[in-house]
Protein backbone atom coordinates (compact mmCIF):
# COMPACT_ATOMS: atom_id res chain seq x y z
CA UNK A 1 0.00 0.00 0.00
CA UNK A 2 1.02 3.33 -1.27
CA UNK A 3 2.93 5.10 1.89
CA UNK A 4 0.42 8.47 1.54
CA UNK A 5 -2.86 6.33 1.21
CA UNK A 6 -1.88 5.83 5.04
CA UNK A 7 -3.34 8.13 7.77
CA UNK A 8 -1.29 8.38 11.11
CA UNK A 9 -1.94 5.72 14.09
CA UNK A 10 -2.63 6.26 17.53
CA UNK A 11 -1.39 3.56 20.23
CA UNK A 12 -2.09 3.00 23.60
CA UNK A 13 1.35 2.27 24.79
CA UNK A 14 2.93 0.56 28.11
CA UNK A 15 5.95 -0.76 29.39
CA UNK A 16 7.08 -4.62 29.72
CA UNK A 17 10.18 -5.39 31.47
CA UNK A 18 11.61 -2.17 30.03
CA UNK A 19 10.79 -2.30 26.22
CA UNK A 20 8.16 -0.15 25.04
CA UNK A 21 4.92 -2.08 23.73
CA UNK A 22 1.44 -0.22 22.41
CA UNK A 23 -1.75 -1.48 21.19
CA UNK A 24 -4.02 0.62 18.35
CA UNK A 25 -6.20 2.89 20.60
CA UNK A 26 -9.22 1.87 18.76
CA UNK A 27 -8.96 -1.85 20.55
CA UNK A 28 -8.80 -0.74 24.07
CA UNK A 29 -11.52 -0.56 25.86
CA UNK A 30 -9.83 1.28 28.86
CA UNK A 31 -7.08 1.11 31.13
CA UNK A 32 -7.09 -0.04 34.87
CA UNK A 33 -4.94 -0.22 38.18
CA UNK A 34 -4.44 -3.51 39.42
CA UNK A 35 -7.09 -5.91 40.35
CA UNK A 36 -7.38 -8.74 42.43
CA UNK A 37 -7.52 -11.56 40.74
CA UNK A 38 -9.56 -14.83 40.76
CA UNK A 39 -6.93 -17.75 39.89
CA UNK A 40 -8.32 -20.09 36.99
CA UNK A 41 -7.28 -23.90 37.91
CA UNK A 42 -5.50 -25.69 35.21
CA UNK A 43 -5.65 -22.71 32.78
CA UNK A 44 -2.98 -22.24 30.55
CA UNK A 45 -0.05 -20.57 32.46
CA UNK A 46 -0.43 -17.13 30.72
CA UNK A 47 -3.55 -16.59 32.17
CA UNK A 48 -3.43 -14.67 34.95
CA UNK A 49 -7.04 -15.35 36.42
CA UNK A 50 -10.27 -13.48 36.03
CA UNK A 51 -11.03 -10.02 37.07
CA UNK A 52 -14.34 -8.70 37.86
CA UNK A 53 -15.14 -5.31 36.00
CA UNK A 54 -18.52 -3.62 37.07
CA UNK A 55 -19.85 -7.13 37.16
CA UNK A 56 -18.24 -8.37 33.86
CA UNK A 57 -15.75 -11.31 34.39
CA UNK A 58 -12.75 -10.50 32.32
CA UNK A 59 -10.07 -12.88 31.84
CA UNK A 60 -6.69 -11.49 32.46
CA UNK A 61 -3.42 -12.24 30.16
CA UNK A 62 -0.17 -11.94 31.56
CA UNK A 63 1.97 -10.34 29.30
CA UNK A 64 5.58 -11.21 30.49
CA UNK A 65 4.18 -14.77 30.83
CA UNK A 66 2.52 -14.94 26.91
CA UNK A 67 6.43 -13.00 25.58
CA UNK A 68 8.36 -15.55 27.14
CA UNK A 69 10.09 -12.47 29.75
CA UNK A 70 11.07 -13.14 32.74
CA UNK A 71 8.21 -12.68 35.56
CA UNK A 72 7.38 -9.70 37.31
CA UNK A 73 8.85 -8.68 40.80
CA UNK A 74 6.67 -10.24 43.46
CA UNK A 75 6.57 -6.30 44.90
CA UNK A 76 5.43 -5.08 41.84
CA UNK A 77 1.56 -5.14 40.92
CA UNK A 78 0.45 -5.49 37.33
CA UNK A 79 -1.94 -2.73 35.51
CA UNK A 80 -4.46 -3.84 33.01
CA UNK A 81 -4.71 -2.67 29.80
CA UNK A 82 -8.52 -4.00 28.68
CA UNK A 83 -8.80 -4.53 25.00
CA UNK A 84 -11.95 -5.45 22.84
CA UNK A 85 -12.67 -8.51 21.10
CA UNK A 86 -15.40 -9.98 19.06
CA UNK A 87 -15.87 -12.09 21.93
CA UNK A 88 -15.99 -9.51 24.80
CA UNK A 89 -13.30 -7.52 26.60
CA UNK A 90 -9.95 -8.85 27.78
CA UNK A 91 -7.50 -7.23 29.93
CA UNK A 92 -3.39 -7.34 29.44
CA UNK A 93 -1.56 -7.28 32.16
CA UNK A 94 1.68 -5.14 31.60
CA UNK A 95 4.26 -3.60 34.44
CA UNK A 96 3.36 0.51 33.68
CA UNK A 97 0.90 2.37 31.79
CA UNK A 98 2.42 4.62 29.04
CA UNK A 99 0.72 7.56 26.97
CA UNK A 100 -1.66 7.67 23.45
CA UNK A 101 1.12 7.96 20.88
CA UNK A 102 0.63 9.05 17.28
CA UNK A 103 2.80 7.26 15.04
CA UNK A 104 3.58 8.07 11.13
CA UNK A 105 3.31 5.00 8.52
CA UNK A 106 6.52 6.22 7.48
CA UNK A 107 8.74 5.25 10.74
CA UNK A 108 7.37 1.00 10.57
CA UNK A 109 9.53 -1.40 10.31
CA UNK A 110 9.58 -4.96 10.44
CA UNK A 111 10.75 -6.76 14.52
CA UNK A 112 14.19 -6.12 14.56
CA UNK A 113 16.55 -9.25 14.64
CA UNK A 114 17.31 -8.54 18.44
CA UNK A 115 13.76 -9.45 19.08
CA UNK A 116 13.78 -13.10 19.65
CA UNK A 117 10.41 -16.32 19.94
CA UNK A 118 7.35 -15.50 21.49
CA UNK A 119 7.72 -11.96 21.62
CA UNK A 120 8.87 -11.73 17.89
CA UNK A 121 5.71 -13.64 16.80
CA UNK A 122 2.95 -11.43 18.57
CA UNK A 123 4.93 -8.18 17.33
CA UNK A 124 4.00 -6.94 14.03
CA UNK A 125 6.55 -4.33 13.97
CA UNK A 126 8.37 -1.34 15.72
CA UNK A 127 7.74 2.26 15.07
CA UNK A 128 10.86 4.37 15.20
CA UNK A 129 10.00 6.88 17.84
CA UNK A 130 12.92 9.53 19.09
CA UNK A 131 15.11 7.91 21.23
CA UNK A 132 13.24 4.63 21.44
CA UNK A 133 11.15 1.49 19.49
CA UNK A 134 7.77 1.14 20.05
CA UNK A 135 7.01 -2.08 19.79
CA UNK A 136 3.51 -2.97 18.16
CA UNK A 137 1.42 -5.84 19.73
CA UNK A 138 -0.06 -7.98 17.16
CA UNK A 139 -3.59 -8.63 19.62
CA UNK A 140 -4.69 -11.79 17.33
CA UNK A 141 -1.31 -13.58 18.15
CA UNK A 142 -1.60 -12.37 21.58
CA UNK A 143 -5.08 -13.99 22.43
CA UNK A 144 -4.33 -17.49 20.77
CA UNK A 145 -3.71 -19.30 23.73
CA UNK A 146 -2.00 -23.09 22.58
CA UNK A 147 -2.20 -22.06 18.56
CA UNK A 148 -6.05 -22.92 18.90
CA UNK A 149 -8.39 -21.40 20.72
CA UNK A 150 -8.73 -17.43 21.52
CA UNK A 151 -9.11 -16.49 25.01
CA UNK A 152 -12.42 -15.88 26.33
Amino acid sequence: MPEENVIAQQFCTFYLNGLFFGVEVEKVQEVIRYQAMTRVPRAAEVIGGLINLRGQIVTAIDLRKRLDMESRPADRKPMNVVVRTDDGAVSLLVDEIGDVVEVSPGTFEAPPETLLGAARRMTCGVYKLDGQLLHAVDLDAVLQIDGTRQVN
